[in-house]
């Protein structure tokens, strides 16, 4: 066995597999993969194999359509069967809202490229003689679905990595993983050691063990998971042809063909965390003790949907674990804070998004970024306070709902008020709806009162509605305040930060005392922030940003960080603090500061030290909301005290707490992107219109300067626009398409309702030709087409006068 490789990659599931072949297929061979017994030994022996494209997030819908054009190259290149079946796939309706949700999957589907669509309920009975159409409202029809042989998935993969010149070592557990001082690893076996410069954890049931070797504690946990095979069925053998695969949603089964009878499998509200204090070292090829007991309410509910289920005797049942994260999203990427050191775990649904997985890390490896944004996946997307027993309690939470509907405006309740502020009860005394970002609750809106503090789970507008308007109306006329805790805050400091700094962020570098915005990007010149920066001192910066990134950013900075001369810190949970804004928004700070605050003292993009209420602060002058406004951050201790002193000082100001909804209204009639959703690793500073805040001519050759200066001389393909969306009851939330004379030309990034001018906006992506102010499309809501009009000008005070005041 090497004493040496580039990439060892502990796991030999269809994971663990796929990365090796996509690594040394896009030219790494120095790879090796290490497993514990037999590939497949995990889950993926015993999966379903069941494969399609629908996926809330778009680009792992994109992901999953590759991997399943991959195995046609698979069987190709090695001989190994894959043992594919298309038969096509049907999704099932059964309530009004179940049928918008379909909607808006085909909606997605039309710019992806994919030949979804509905079809009658006859003809899907005639592609499932199973079917009962009196029980459904409408049926969508994806061509591509079907299943596959999970081992002949799995072997062909790693039968196509040999083929490329990577190494596979079977009966080879891992027993230590050492970091030695310059990053790279000593990978422990019985057979050796390996000294590996990147180390990939795809051990699957045996990711939570893996990660503990490393001293990682990975928020994933196996569920027992149900399916059982039928006799033969009449009207399958009958039918002539195989049946199409076919989730029936409320009720909450999935079926396909297996030989004459049919393999039915559900996910029950009851599920059941396997191994939860760890999975045992010597399992293998065992399934675990059924017990349909507890799946019987879920099968009754199938039996009466398709009768003939029902009738079919039971040939076997298989009771299996499968490993869920938190929010049935794999973990994949580079770990924040453990330097080389990779994974690739909680890939529940290993055989639709296995090879889209091996590709994205594959790229991200060699590339040092994936082709597409894969936030969705990233294991950043999760810090510290996802620990070991939330994610046992969300990844259950996650199993019991897989086809339950989720809304758009709808927040889960499990593992709730992991992390909050001092503010926390207040809020919720005032009538608050929280939401979560990166694990803290936050206020969405507020009711008035705890007793009616509850959302309508729906597709179209709520009950938030007219309570979001008049947050707005408080701020646009008097004061309103907004708790930013959830703001990420990052610190980088010494002699070598401004050089560092110089390097990572487009724009130019303020003025001590002074704010700019900037964009972060990446060698081939895609997004990778969106940041406000300020200089303290001399050799002191706080960078501004997404809460939700503040680990995927705090990632890149630790990667670029020099061997000395700059340090960095994520200051996130060090400050909270409170924005205020509108137009009596310095009459209220200058009541509580001895500070100078006039519009001469104090400008546009100014940030200072002061004390506000009698607590030490920091004060930015800028605002997202469009209104003259302050960001006020304190340490946490100082958050409540500081809440008081506004809201007594801004009483006969009419001051108002508002929430989030209100504040993404405000910057959609101010044209302004947010991350993860308008500006992400999808979009260049061109396509996004950031280019604004590049500077070019600065004499730093910044990350990304070479391929955005090549963008800018040829122009971008694509630009972000805002849409005023002649709509009367429904919004834009993200990923409606956005189609012009009958073609589909875009999507949406963004929506809502813009309160202040009585409009339903969005923001979206379209063609350059496309991008002119007053241009004409459309954009598909739940079915239906709606007039849309391109507004290069914001709608509210344009200039910007109010801001700037």
């Amino acid at each position: 066995m090497e004493t040496h490789a580039r990439v060892v990659i502990i796991g030999g599931g269809v994971v663990g597999c796929s990365i090796l072949y996509h690594l040394a297929k896009h030219g790494l061979k120095d790879a090796v993969l290490l497993e514990r017994k037999e590939l497949t030994s995990g889950s993926s022996w015993h999966a379903a194999g069941m494969i399609h494209t629908i996926n809330a997030d778009p680009n792992i819908a994109r992901l999953q359509g590759y991997t399943i054009k991959l195995y046609n190259e698979l069987e190709d290149l090695t001989g190994q069967s894959c043992s594919i079946h298309r038969p096509g796939g049907i999704y099932l309706a059964a309530t009004p809202e179940r049928l918008d949700y379909l909607k808006q999957e085909r909606a997605k589907a039309r710019y992806m490229g994919l030949e979804t669509d509905f079809i009658s309920l006859e003809h899907a009975r005639e592609l499932n003689p199973l079917i009962d159409p009196k029980k459904y409202l409408g049926a969508l029809f994806e061509p591509v679905d079907g299943h596959v042989d999970p081992s002949g998935v799995t072997h062909a993969y790693a039968k196509g990595a040999r083929h490329y010149g990577a190494k596979v070592y079977r009966d080879t557990p891992v027993i230590e993983t050492k970091q030695r001082p310059d990053g790279s690893w000593d990978v422990v076996t019985p057979k050796g050691t390996i000294r590996a410069e990147i180390v990939v954890n795809a051990a699957g049931l045996w990711a939570r063990e893996v990660g503990r070797l490393a001293g990682l504690e990975l928020p994933v946990q196996p569920m027992e998971h149900h399916y059982l095979i039928t006799e033969t069925i009449p009207e399958v053998r009958d039918h002539g042809k195989e049946i199409a695969v076919t989730v029936d949603y409320e009720g909450n089964a999935y079926t396909r063909q297996e030989h004459q009878g049919v393999l039915l499998g559900t996910y029950e509200t009851n599920c059941v965390p396997w191994a939860v204090e760890g999975t045992p070292l010597d399992f293998g090829h065992e399934l675990l003790q059924d017990d349909l007991a507890r799946v019987s309410e879920r099968l009754d509910t199938a039996f009466e949907r398709m009768p003939a289920l029902g009738r079919a005797g039971i040939k076997k049942v298989i009771n299996g674990p499968f490993t869920f994260g938190p929010d049935g999203n794999p973990l994949i990427g580079p770990v924040p804070g453990l330097k080389n050191y990779w994974t690739a775990v909680g890939v529940m649904a290993g055989f639709c998004q296995g090879g889209g997985v091996g590709l994205c890390m594959a790229e991200w490896i060699i590339d040092g970024e994936p082709s597409i944004d894969v936030w969705g996946m990233d294991v950043a997307r999760f810090g510290s306070f996802a620990t070991r027993d939330w994610g046992r309690i969300k990844s259950a939470e996650n199993y019991s709902r897989r086809f339950i509907l989720t809304y758009p405006n709808e927040t889960l309740p499990a593992g709730r008020r992991q992390k909050t502020t001092a503010l926390y009860d207040r809020l919720i005394a005032r009538g608050a709806v929280m939401g979560v970002s990166f694990g803290l609750e936050h206020a969405l809106w507020f009711a008035g009162s705890p007793d009616k503090a509850k959302e309508t789970p729906t597709f179209r507008r709520s009950n938030a509605f007219a309570h979001v308007a008049e947050e707005i109306k408080a701020v646009r006329e008097r004061v309103g305040m907004i708790e930013i805790a959830n703001y990420a805050k990052h610190e980088v400091s010494g002699p070598g930060a401004e050089a560092f700094l110089d390097k990572m962020l487009a724009n130019k570098l303020p003025k001590e005392g002074r704010l700019a915005l900037t964009p972060m990007l990446t060698p081939k010149g895609k997004l990778y922030g969106d940041l406000t920066v300020a200089r303290m001192e001399k050799e002191r910066f706080y960078l501004f940003g997404s809460s939700a990134a503040q680990e995927m950013h705090r990632r890149w900075f630790e990667q670029h960080l020099p061997e000395k001369g700059v340090a960095y810190h994520n200051r996130t949970d060090d400050l909270q603090g409170i924005a205020i804004a509108g137009p009596s928004a310095r009459e209220l700070l200058s009541r509580l500061t001895a500070a100078d605050v006039s519009a001469a003292a104090f400008k546009f993009r100014d940030i200072k030290r002061m004390v506000v209420g009698l607590v030490p602060a920091l004060v930015a002058r800028v605002s997202f909301s469009g209104e003259l406004g302050y960001e006020i951050y304190v340490a946490p201790q100082y958050q409540l005290r500081l809440y008081e002193a506004l809201e007594e000082a801004g009483k006969d100001l009419g001051l108002r707490t508002y929430g989030g909804r209100a504040l993404m209204s405000m910057r959609l009639e101010k044209n302004w992107g947010v991350w993860t959703l308008d500006y992400r690793p999808d979009f260049t500073a061109a396509e996004s219109g950031l280019d604004a805040f590049v500077a070019f001519d600065k004499p730093a050759d910044f990350v990304g300067k070479k391929a955005a200066l090549a963008e800018r001389k040829r122009g971008p393909a694509k630009k972000l626009v805002t849409l005023v969306v002649d709509t009367q009851d429904v919004d834009c939330v993200a990923d409606e398409p956005i189609f012009h004379d009958g073609a589909c030309v875009g999507y949406v990034t963004s929506g809502g309702y813009a309160h202040s001018v009585k409009k339903s906006m969005a923001m979206g992506y379209v063609p350059t030709a496309l991008a002119g102010h007053g241009t004409k499309l459309e954009v598909e809501l739940l079915g239906e087409f709606y007039p849309a009009t391109v507004t290069a000008t914001p709608l509210y005070d344009p200039n910007g006068g109010k801001m700037r005041g």
